[in-house]
């Protein structure tokens, strides 16, 4: 796994905001290839104190978190205010919850560019036929070969059926394609194949394969079959933004105070990872465009300087009709944005007196390299406003989503829920979140990071 995301201005709440931070350095045409090796030596030494320390790094997301409690209605803010503090410290769960499982850096990002140009219409808005289009099914014959009989690459998919194409439908069937229609596949794909979804690996039950082609000309040879996903690594997250969702309405549903908390507390922290262009591309450390670092200089440095001069007067929540959709045009509102941002930089770090564009700072008893503050504002100033638009937008957002959950769960009456607590108990740490602590605090992340 490779990746992991962010947030627009809104992201300053980098897991690793410092090492990213310290690690930024800008190539362009004036500057000599490489440093002196003294100014590498130091690079290192000041890049190396750890992340447990870096928590001023999460100061964005606690910041979005909270602000959403006051933009919603009077139905729901006492409840919220009455949890604000627990809302607010751990908006970065998720992120130290990529110390504990690899399974959740994909969570975090979608390098949406992968799969196409915008507005992306080949990639499905739906989690499992996503997974249907993008999972390739092998099977191992008598022979040991190894057929490739079903993946994006080697077929064609329409509204009803998919086409298979693979050369090697000839040693299975003797024919050059074969035409299996989604709908016994889905099932087939949902049933055998999706709830393996978390294991290290998928097998595939032989005699389910030959049902699935029993039309064909011959018996499907097979001593053993697997699949793969070939989606998750490039991030799911507009995906796992409707799974919390849904999630979100069932707690208000059952009035789980507990899990209404928690939920509440971890779409915040993934819908600022949302509405941070550089979560939804492959270049998203500028890694491909000899911009590394510049994940952390828009959405930690900057918003960390100039917060305090934006308005956070942002209205009222507002219900909205079809959350899938909503989450996938913050997706793609953020992603139109990615090209100015590494436009702008570039353009910037070339004309900007190169003596004048890092500096030193002593933070948490570590000294690290850092965007002067003077450059900042210059690149803050030619973004015109985007860092501040997107950070606004998603504490909207957030409070939005979360009146719709508690509107599609039938509004229950908060303050009982309230009342009932006061009798027995406030929200409490689990023993999975004492083990995500304890993993954090170790400090390698199961998956892609920032600077990677």
């Amino acid at each position: 796994m490779k990746k992991i995301s962010s947030l627009s201005g809104i992201a300053a709440f980098l897991l690793c905001a410092a090492i990213v931070f310290t690690s930024f350095k800008v190539y362009n045409d004036k500057t000599p290839e490489n440093s002196s090796e003294q100014n590498l030596n130091q690079h290192s030494e000041f890049s190396a104190h750890s992340c447990e320390k870096e928590e001023w790094g999460f100061y964005g997301h606690r910041m979005i978190n909270r602000r959403a409690v006051f933009s919603l209605p009077p139905e729901m803010i006492g409840f919220y205010k009455k949890h604000i503090e627990w809302i607010t410290e751990h908006a970065v769960d998720p992120d130290k919850r990529r110390y504990a499982t690899k399974h959740e850096a994909v969570r975090h990002y979608i390098d949406i560019d992968i799969w196409g140009t915008y507005p992306f219409e080949n990639i499905p808005r739906k989690w499992t036929d996503a997974l249907v289009k993008y999972t390739d099914v092998y099977v191992v014959n008598s022979r040991l070969d190894t057929l490739h009989l079903v993946g994006h690459k080697v077929m064609d998919v329409d509204k009803y059926k998919m086409t298979l194409r693979s050369k090697d439908l000839k040693k299975a069937f003797r024919k050059d394609t074969v035409v299996v229609y989604l709908n016994g596949y889905n099932e087939f794909y949902k049933s055998h194949i999706q709830p393996q979804y978390y294991k290290d690996e998928m097998l595939v039950d032989c005699q389910l394969l030959k049902d699935l082609f029993k039309y064909q000309p011959l018996d499907l040879d097979c001593d053993n079959a697997f699949a793969i996903d070939r989606f998750s690594k490039y991030g799911i997250l507009p995906y796992h933004l409707n799974r919390v969702y849904l999630q979100l309405v069932e707690a208000f549903r059952k009035q789980n105070i507990d899990h209404i908390v928690r939920l509440s507390t971890d779409m915040g922290h993934y819908m600022g990872d949302a509405h941070v262009p550089l979560h939804t591309t492959e270049n998203y450390n500028g890694q491909m465009t000899n911009q590394v670092g510049i994940h952390g200089f828009w959405e930690s440095r900057l918003l960390e300087l100039f917060n305090e001069e934006y308005d956070y007067l942002v209205g009222r929540a507002t219900y909205i009709d079809d959350t899938q959709e909503f989450f996938w045009k913050t997706i793609l509102d953020s992603h139109v944005l990615v090209d100015s941002i590494l436009s702008i930089e570039k353009r910037l770090s070339r004309t900007y007196p190169q003596d004048k564009q890092f500096c030193f700072e002593n933070r948490l008893d570590a000294t690290i390299r850092i965007q002067c503050e003077d450059y900042c504002r210059a690149f803050h100033e030619e973004l015109k406003g985007m860092v501040e638009d997107r950070f606004t937008t998603t504490i909207h957002s957030l409070s939005s989503v979360w009146y719709t959950a508690w509107v599609d769960a039938g509004q229950p009456d908060l303050s009982e829920l309230l009342a009932a607590q006061e009798a027995e108990r406030g929200i409490f740490k689990n023993k999975d979140d004492e083990e995500t602590d304890k993993s954090f605090k170790g400090g390698v992340i199961k998956g892609r990071g920032h600077s990677n």
